[in-house]
């Protein structure tokens, strides 16, 4: 449905994207994810038409629309700061871009209601200010403002980073089900690993203006395709070298090669398989909570690995205990040393 293609965009000397390459399919729930000022919300905003490229093309539809003006490409965006009108009602700000297009004033009403209803805002928050509702109750503001045009494509950029950690929760799941109603296609930005693994369909990882890797959350997550993207991405282990070649590491990870492994992939279980390593350990340190716990290994070489176990009911694994450790070889991902980041 979108097509991205040679995207460049400059800012004087500064080149923010060098050469962007991206389909996204109509319908998905599309991430673009990456720390602060890799480009993201700048891809995000080319689409939208606030910023034009330097070079290349934006295609909707096998339509050019890299030029066509922001009003007329269908997109409703969401903006992180909300950009709704404080002295306004709720009402006024959903209805303010029908009243722009001139719509009738029974069609502007039975369009805000609709839109209301469907993102949870009561009849009574219709017609108080906007500067007196919660965090929460103004992102579906800002989001009703957005669908209630119909866009063919809802944008949003960072639109939970200004809430409490448990309303985000909360609200990424509302997002979801409210993508899932309307079958719009979604392209959301954030700097959150966990919101683009809970949310999306595909990721596209972002750095330094450069794609990383687009697949789905489980590809993402599983099988990163460079050493930026498997580090970004949860919580990982670097396999020191010196475990490396003091295990039987040494025969699979190679020595012009950079291994790591997923903290939850570290067993103190046996697990079955042919390609599971048995190495030896001690308990260094461990955590407790509730659901699971935290351990701190020492390995062989002096090297430490981190690991997460699900608490059973028994009791679990206390500092100073020596114990066996099982990896898949396959769940080790490798890169070469050439591609580390400084």
């Amino acid at each position: 449905m979108i097509t991205f293609q040679d995207i460049q965009i400059h800012f004087g000397s500064f080149h923010a994207i060098k050469n962007f390459n991206l389909k996204i399919k109509e319908g998905e729930f599309f991430t673009f994810l990456g720390p602060s000022g890799c480009g993201k919300t700048t891809i995000l905003r080319c689409l939208a038409g606030f910023i034009s490229p330097s070079g290349g093309s934006i295609l909707l539809k096998d339509k050019d629309i890299t030029h066509v003006p922001i009003e007329k490409r269908g997109i409703g965006m969401v903006f992180q700061n909300y950009a709704l009108f404080p002295t306004m009602t709720v009402y006024e700000n959903i209805a303010f871009g029908k009243r722009i297009k001139k719509a009738s004033k029974a069609e502007i009403d039975r369009d805000v209601r609709d839109i209301a209803r469907k993102v949870d805002l009561k009849e009574d928050q219709l017609f108080k200010r906007v500067s007196d509702l919660s965090g929460g109750q103004q992102q579906r503001v800002a989001i009703a403002r957005a669908l209630v045009l119909k866009p063919s494509i809802l944008a949003l950029d960072e639109p939970l980073s200004n809430l409490d950690a448990k309303l985000r929760v909360q609200l990424r799941n509302e997002l979801k089900d409210l993508q899932k109603q309307f079958g719009i296609t979604t392209i959301y930005v954030t700097h959150d690993q966990e919101e683009a693994l809970t949310l999306s369909d595909r990721i596209a990882v972002f750095n330094s203006g450069n794609l990383e890797q687009v697949g789905t959350p489980y590809e993402i997550y599983n099988s990163s395709k460079t050493e930026f993207v498997c580090n970004f991405i949860g919580d990982i282990n670097k396999i020191d070298q010196g475990l490396i070649e003091n295990s039987p590491l040494k025969e699979f990870v190679p020595r012009n090669k950079v291994a790591y492994i997923r903290n939850e992939k570290v067993n103190l279980s046996p697990v079955s398989g042919s390609d599971v390593v048995r190495l030896k350990a001690k308990v260094v340190d461990r955590e407790f909570y509730g659901l699971y716990s935290k351990y701190v290994l020492e390995m062989a070489g002096g090297s430490l690995l981190k690991t997460i176990e699900k608490e059973s009911g028994h009791i679990g694994f206390e500092v100073g205990t020596e114990t066996d450790v099982y990896i898949r070889l396959a769940d080790i991902m490798q890169y070469d040393r050439t591609e580390r980041e400084n």
